[in-house]
């Protein structure tokens, strides 16, 4: 079963839909999609994408632009007005996907095509960063259509189009307006997503929520520019801040239908350079040259002139088979390091072809040079974060390398019963033979809807993964070991938890965070999250939960003991 459970997750990420290959040399070269009302060529990228490229990003979660043109337009007029805008140049930066979607008919009919629009989605199946643009007459269907019904769309860049109408039940959609009557258009977005002046730009006019910074609306007075430059001044101001997708009651890459669970969420897209983070890309071989090992360190502003052993470290672990910038890209911990100031590194602590495979003590040995490199880390406050198969192996490092990590942070990932790769039977004997001498903090996150390590419930928590996790924790950190289990009085944990908090969040409706501490004493080792209705996957919040409990943690260097820190 466990082995089935990864292999799904694996399939999942790896095969979301049939994606063209990357484009290595020669022209670039759209694809008509089949099954369609409309005509729509695309090129859509859901590969590795090139682990060489220092700018380079997680596809999948990169732009995914499809263009509404003012009139119909064939395969070589649809490349040409891509160039045009300046969209291809991002293909070798972020690994990106685009089209150019046609009416259905000679001209848009606002009910056909925004039916057409839907139907084109599902047959996607999944995507984290849509990006709609309109010119003209397209421009105008997007206003009066897709603006009032799209939750899912990441962002829309109006450009020459008519005015739509404001609608109570719409979504927030970050919009960036441009044309002779783009103060006129913009009114209905800037309605819709409930957002104020806070600024100006150039020739444009910001406006944001102030409840969620993502939702903004960008109106532009320039009347000269070309496509490529209200391209460029859109990506700047707008594109380029957020993504969207949903695990909302289900997973993302389970695949959906249009508007089957409700308004995608609002995320970061990862932007180095606003973040002032610096990206390293190591590749080291060993004194043999038969292996290499490949990972990423961020290095925020500051942090290379911090005194000398005071900059704690941070690991991340990605997903079974996943990109090495997933939890980069995708978990929040990026953006919390550029504001609190620590150095994060990033593994392929699974190999890919090319790379070896770290293990345990590989992980070990890589921390190791990383400390040795840099004389600014605090050996004493170092912590690891996966998610999934990763939040597995952050789980195991915490009880086979106790010695090395303050504390652990587990997000979508436990710690199964029984044997083999990700058994849990070694790690509780591990557990039990270090119990009342050795202690770790932990923080596991788990949403309760996942259907791939299955959050426990009423009735159904025996030999549960999560369960196990805290069991093992329990006891190598000499607490009290929870065996019998009742959801009907705590839904969120089964057991009596310290603390009790429900956060909530703008990530979605029903979304929120149930929160609690079980306490060694008057020492809250391990803290527990509940991301109420939720997927398989990260969560970006959950990110400062897990940072806020780490940082009261440290370990004696030399005698190795956890200190607590209040």
């Amino acid at each position: 079963m466990k082995r089935n459970l990864l292999l799904v997750l694996t399939l999942a990420v790896a095969g979301l839909v049939q994606a063209q290959a990357p484009q290595q040399s020669g022209e670039l070269k759209l694809t008509e999609m089949r099954g369609l009302q409309q005509k729509v060529y695309v090129y859509r990228e859901m590969g590795m994408g090139d682990l060489t490229l220092e700018t380079g990003h997680l596809n999948g979660f990169t732009p995914f632009y499809l263009v509404y043109p003012d009139k119909k337009l064939d395969e070589s007029q649809s490349l040409d007005l891509i160039k045009e805008l300046g969209i291809d140049q991002q293909l070798k930066q972020f690994g990106i996907s685009f089209g150019v979607v046609n009416p259905v008919g000679e001209t848009y009919n606002n009910d056909v095509d925004f039916k057409a629009y839907t139907t084109m989605l599902d047959s996607l199946r999944t995507f984290a960063n849509l990006k709609i643009i309109g010119i003209g007459n397209g421009a105008t269907f997007v206003n009066q259509t897709i603006a009032n019904k799209g939750g899912e769309v990441a962002g829309i860049v109006s450009i020459n189009g008519k005015a739509g109408k404001a609608a109570e039940s719409a979504a927030p959609v970050p919009a960036f307006i441009v044309g002779k009557n783009a103060a006129n258009v913009a009114k209905p977005y800037i309605t819709n997503n409930k957002v104020k002046l806070t600024g100006k730009e150039n020739q444009m006019q910001i406006y944001t929520n102030a409840d969620e910074p993502l939702v903004r609306v960008v109106v532009s007075s320039a009347t000269t520019q070309t496509l490529g430059e209200i391209f460029q001044d859109a990506w700047n101001t707008l594109l380029k801040k957020n993504y969207r997708f949903n695990n909302y009651r289900h997973t993302w890459y389970e695949g959906q239908k249009y508007g089957q669970f409700g308004t995608f969420e609002l995320e970061p897209f990862l932007n180095l350079d606003e973040l002032k983070v610096k990206r390293n890309i190591v590749v080291n071989e060993d004194r043999m040259g038969q292996n290499k090992t490949l990972w990423y360190e961020y290095i925020p502003e500051g942090v290379m002139s911090a005194e000398r052993g005071s900059v704690p470290l941070v690991l991340l672990l990605h997903g079974n088979n996943n990109d090495p910038r997933t939890q980069a890209d995708t978990s929040g911990w990026i953006q919390l390091a550029a504001k609190e100031k620590f150095f994060v590194a990033e593994l392929e602590w699974q190999g890919k072809p090319g790379y070896a495979a770290m293990e345990h003590d590989g992980i070990e040995t890589t921390v190791g040079m990383i400390l040795q490199k840099y004389p600014q880390l605090d050996a004493s406050r170092i912590y690891t974060e996966g998610l999934s198969a990763g939040a597995m192996t952050s789980s195991a490092l915490g009880i086979k390398k106790s010695y090395l990590f303050a504390a652990i942070g587990a997000m979508s990932g436990g710690i199964f019963p029984g044997g083999g790769a990700f058994g849990g039977n070694s790690l509780m004997d591990e557990a039990t033979q270090k119990r009342g001498f050795v202690e770790t903090a932990y923080v596991g996150v788990f949403g309760t809807d996942d259907a791939v390590i299955r959050y426990p419930k009423a009735n159904d928590w025996k030999g549960n993964s999560v369960v196990n996790a805290w069991k093992v924790y329990e006891t190598m950190n000499g607490m009290d070991v929870v065996d019998d289990y009742d959801f009907e009085k705590n839904v969120a944990f089964g057991q009596t938890v310290s603390n009790p908090e429900t956060i909530k969040t703008n990530k979605g409706e029903g979304i929120t965070m149930e929160i609690g501490y079980l306490n060694k004493g008057n020492v809250p080792l391990m803290k527990l999250v509940a991301v109420m209705h939720y997927g398989h996957w990260n969560f970006q919040p959950a990110a400062e939960q897990m940072w806020n409990h780490f940082k009261h943690f440290s370990r004696d260097i030399k005698t190795k003991k956890l200190i607590y820190h209040p």
